[in-house]
C-alpha cells in the first residue's frame, strides 16, 4: 500500500465515522533529544505552588550577602564569614532542589554537517602570499608593501575557506532593495531601550572624568609615549623593544585616537585608547552570555561588566590591559557558537580574534591553550566520528586562520625569539631571579591566592586595583559562589561541556597571573587576569537570573522584579564608590604628583618662557623626570637636572624655573650659592597628599650674570 499523504489525513479527520480514519504512529524521540524530565517540586500541579514564600532562597542570598559583607576591609573576619557562607549555600541547595531557584538552561546543540568546499586557487595563492608577507615583515618595520601582503593574504584565506550562505548577487540586491524605499522603518522595542540605557551607563562608568581618574601617569606611560611618538616619526615598529618589550595594537591605537579627537601625543590619549577597548569588550560579553544561555543571562552580565571595578579599572589606566579581554571575549563567543552549531565561519572569525589578539597584551599569549582545552573538551564529551572528525578539522581552520594574523609577531620572534618572550620567562623562569622555592607548590599557592581574589583579596597593585580587598562588590561576589557551585554540581549530574568550560574556564584566564612562579608576590594580578572577568560575570549572571526564575514561577513577578532591581542598583552604587572615590584616592596617594610640577611648568611656558629653562632637580624615589613631558603632551622633554650640574645653568639665558624635592636641602643650598638673587617659594601639595610637597626655587633674567 502506498504511504497515505497529508491530504488523506486531512480527509480521514473530517470523516465523521470511524471507518477509514488514519492515525499517526508514536514518536518517539531519540535519547539524545528526550526531554528533560520534571522537576520534583514541580511534578504536581504548579498551581499549589503559586504565591509559596520562596523563604530558602531569600535566606541564602541573606547569609551569603552577610557572609561576604565580613569579607569586606578593613578587618575581615573569615571564620565567620565561612560560616554564614556554609549556611547560605545549604539554603541554596535545598532551594534549587525545591525549584525556587531554577537554573537557566544551555542552549541547545544544532550541528550541522559542513560541506567541505572550498576554493582550491585562492587558497594557494593566499598560502603564496603568506609566505612573501612572512618574508618581507623583516626589520621589525610595518611598510606599505608587506603591510599590503599581509592583508592580502588573510583575505584570500577568508575568500577562500569562508561559506557563502548568501550569494554577492543577493546580497547587492538587498541592499539595492533597501536603500531604493522611499522610508525605513526601525522598529525600536523595550528590549533594546534596556540595553541602550545600559551601554550609557557602561559610557559614564568608562569615560567619566579621565582625564581625572586614574590623576597622575607612571613610568610605564612615558614608555608607552615614546613608542607611540615613534611611530609619527615614521619608525612603525611590528614589536616595541623598549621597556622589556611591548606588542604594537595599543601603540596604533593611541596614534588614531590622538588623530580623531586631537588630543594629542599626551597621557589622556593613552586612558582614552584603553577606555575605547573596554568600552569595546561589552557587546561581546552580552553574545557570550546569549550564546550559552539566553538574553536575561546576557543582560545581567552586561550590566554588572559595565559597572563592576575591576573592568572599570583596567580600562582606565592607559596601559594595555584591557586588551586581554578585549579579544578573549569574541575568540571564545565564536568558538563556542561554532561549537554548538559546528559553523565553518564561526572559526574563522574565532581564529581572526585569536591571532589579533596576540599583537595586543602579552597575557593573552595563553589564549591558544584555553582554545585547545575548549576543543578537547567538547570532544571528550560523547560525540559521533564523524563530528569528532569535523571539529578537528574546523579547529584546524581556526588554527590556520589565526596563524596568518599572527605573521608579523611570528617573523620578528623567529628573528629576536629572546625578546619577544623575555618579559613572560621573568615571571614563569629563573630569568630575572631564581625561584624562591619548588615550581609546583608555588603554582598551588598561586592558584589558591588567584581563586580568593574574586571573595577575599584582589591584591596590592596601586595602580590598577583597589588594594587588599575582593576584587568583586557585594553583590556579585554572593552570586559567583553560588554561580560556580551549582554550574559543577549541575555538570556532575547532566555531563555537558559547557557547564564544565565556565567553571575551569576562570582558572584558566588567569593563568598569566597563577604562573608569575619567580614573583609570586605580583599574584594575583587583575590586569594579567583580566580575561577571567568575562565568564566571571556571566557566571555571577547565570545564578542572578536563576533567582529571578524561580521567583517568577511561584507567582512573585513583581516582588522578584523589584528585588533583581535592587540588587543591580547596588552593585553599581558600590562600584561607584570603589571607583570613583576609593580607587581616585588612592592612586592621588600613591602616585606622585606629576600634575602639579606640570601646572607649574606649563604657566611658565605660557608666560613666554622656554620649557628648556625649567628643570627638576633628580632625588632618589622622587618623581620620573619624563613625566612632566608625558602630562604636557611632549614625550620627549626630560627637564631632569642632576644636583652637581645645578652651575651648568649659568650659562643659559633667559628667566628660569627649578624644582626640587621638600627635604633636598643640598640642592636647596647649592641654588642659593649659584643664585643668590633666586626667589623661593614652597608648594603645599593637597592636603590628603602627604610628602608631595616640593620647592619652586625662580631666577629673572634680569639677575642672571655669568662669572
Amino acid at each position: 500500500m502506498e504511504e497515505p499523504s497529508v491530504l488523506d489525513y486531512l480527509k480521514s479527520k473530517l470523516n465523521p465515522w470511524s471507518r477509514g480514519k488514519i492515525d499517526l504512529p508514536e514518536v518517539i524521540l531519540p535519547e539524545a533529544t528526550q526531554l528533560p524530565p520534571a522537576l520534583p517540586a514541580f511534578s504536581a500541579s504548579l498551581s499549589a505552588n503559586l504565591g509559596r514564600l520562596p523563604w530558602r532562597s531569600l535566606l541564602a542570598l541573606a547569609l551569603a550577602l552577610t557572609g561576604q559583607s565580613l569579607l569586606e576591609p578593613p578587618n575581615p573576619q573569615h571564620t565567620l564569614a565561612v560560616a554564614f557562607y556554609l549556611a547560605a549555600l545549604i539554603f541554596f541547595a535545598w532551594a534549587v532542589w525545591q525549584a525556587e531557584w531554577v537554573l537557566p538552561e544551555l542552549r541547545q546543540e544544532f550541528p550541522s554537517l559542513d560541506s567541505g568546499v572550498f576554493k582550491r586557487k585562492s587558497l594557494i595563492a593566499a598560502l603564496a602570499f603568506g609566505v612573501l608577507a612572512l618574508w618581507s615583515l623583516g626589520d621589525n618595520l610595518f611598510t606599505p608593501f608587506n603591510v599590503s601582503l599581509w592583508f592580502f593574504s588573510i583575505g584570500l584565506l577568508v575568500s577562500a575557506l569562508w561559506v557563502q550562505k548568501t550569494s554577492w548577487a543577493q546580497r547587492w540586491d538587498q541592499v539595492r532593495n533597501f536603500l531604493s524605499q522611499n522610508f525605513w522603518q526601525v522598529k525600536i522595542t523595550p528590549w533594546l531601550i534596556l540595553l541602550f540605557l545600559v551601554f550609557g551607563l557602561a559610557a559614564f562608568y568608562r569615560f567619566s572624568n579621565l582625564a581625572g581618574i586614574p590623576a597622575e601617569p607612571f613610568s610605564d606611560h612615558a614608555e608607552k609615549l615614546l613608542d607611540v611618538y615613534d611611530i609619527t616619526q615614521g619608525h612603525t615598529f611590528i614589536f616595541f623593544p623598549r621597556n622589556t618589550g611591548r606588542e604594537f595594537f595599543q601603540m596604533y591605537l593611541t596614534v588614531a585616537v590622538a588623530a580623531i579627537f586631537n588630543t594629542g601625543l599626551s597621557f589622556l590619549s593613552l586612558k582614552l585608547g584603553t577606555a575605547l577597548a573596554g568600552f569595546f569588550t561589552l557587546p561581546y560579553v552580552y553574545l557570550l552570555g546569549k550564546e550559552l544561555f539566553n538574553k536575561r543571562v546576557a543582560f545581567f552580565a552586561l550590566v554588572f561588566t559595565a559597572v563592576a571595578y575591576w573592568p572599570n579599572v583596567i580600562s582606565r589606566v592607559g596601559l594595555r590591559f584591557p586588551l586581554y579581554p578585549l579579544f578573549v571575549a569574541p575568540v571564545l563567543f565564536y568558538l563556542l557558537r561554532g561549537l554548538r552549531r559546528q559553523d565553518r565561519n564561526d572559526f574563522i572569525l574565532s581564529g581572526l580574534f585569536l591571532g589579533l589578539g596576540l599583537h595586543g597584551y602579552s597575557p593573552f599569549r595563553f589564549t591558544p591553550i584555553v582554545v585547545v582545552i575548549v576543543v578537547l573538551l567538547y570532544l571528550l564529551h560523547p560525540r559521533s566520528a564523524e563530528l569528532r572528525k569535523q571539529t578537528l578539522t574546523l579547529s584546524a581552520i581556526l588554527v590556520l586562520t589565526s596563524f596568518f594574523v599572527f605573521l608579523p609577531l611570528l617573523r620578528y620572534g623567529l628573528e629576536y625569539p629572546d625578546v619577544v618572550a623575555f618579559r613572560s620567562l621573568t615571571r614563569l623562569a629563573e630569568l630575572e631571579r631564581p625561584l624562591p622555592g619548588e615550581p609546583l607548590p608555588i603554582f598551588f599557592d598561586n592558584l589558591k591566592n588567584a581563586m580568593l581574589v574574586f571573595n577575599l583579596n584582589n591584591g596590592n597593585t596601586w595602580t590598577n586595583s583597589v588594594m587588599n580587598r575582593p576584587a568583586l562588590d557585594l553583590v556579585s561576589a554572593a552570586f559567583f559562589v553560588f554561580g560556580t557551585l551549582v554550574l559543577f554540581v549541575r555538570y556532575l549530574r547532566q555531563r555537558d561541556w559547557r557547564d564544565l568550560f565556565l567553571v575551569l574556564s576562570v582558572p584558566l584566564l588567569m593563568m598569566p597571573s597563577i604562573l608569575s612562579l619567580a614573583f609570586p608576590q605580583e599574584n594575583p594580578s587583575l590586569n594579567r587576569a583580566g580575561g577571567a572577568y568575562i565568564t566571571v560575570f556571566i557566571i555571577v549572571a547565570f545564578a542572578l537570573d536563576g533567582l529571578l526564575q524561580g521567583l517568577q514561577r511561584l507567582g512573585w513577578r513583581k516582588s522578584a522584579l523589584a528585588l533583581i532591581t535592587f540588587l543591580l542598583a547596588w552593585s553599581a552604587m558600590l562600584n561607584y564608590d570603589l571607583l570613583f572615590r576609593q580607587y581616585a584616592s588612592q592612586f592621588r596617594y600613591s602616585a606622585w604628583n606629576i600634575s602639579d610640577i606640570g601646572r607649574v611648568t606649563q604657566s611658565f611656558v605660557l608666560s613666554g618662557n622656554p620649557a628648556k629653562n625649567a628643570w627638576v632637580i633628580a632625588y632618589p624615589y622622587w618623581v620620573d623626570t619624563r613625566l612632566v613631558g608625558t602630562w604636557l603632551g611632549d614625550p620627549l622633554y626630560n627637564p631632569v637636572l642632576w644636583p652637581e650640574s645645578i652651575p651648568d645653568t649659568l650659562a643659559v639665558t633667559g628667566n628660569k624655573l627649578f624644582f626640587i624635592k621638600d627635604n633636598d636641602i643640598e640642592s636647596l643650598n647649592l641654588l642659593r650659592q649659584t643664585y643668590p638673587q633666586g626667589s623661593l617659594s614652597y608648594f603645599k601639595a593637597n592636603a590628603e597628599l602627604t610628602g608631595k610637597d616640593f620647592w619652586v626655587f625662580s631666577v629673572p633674567s634680569s639677575e642672571i650674570t655669568l662669572p
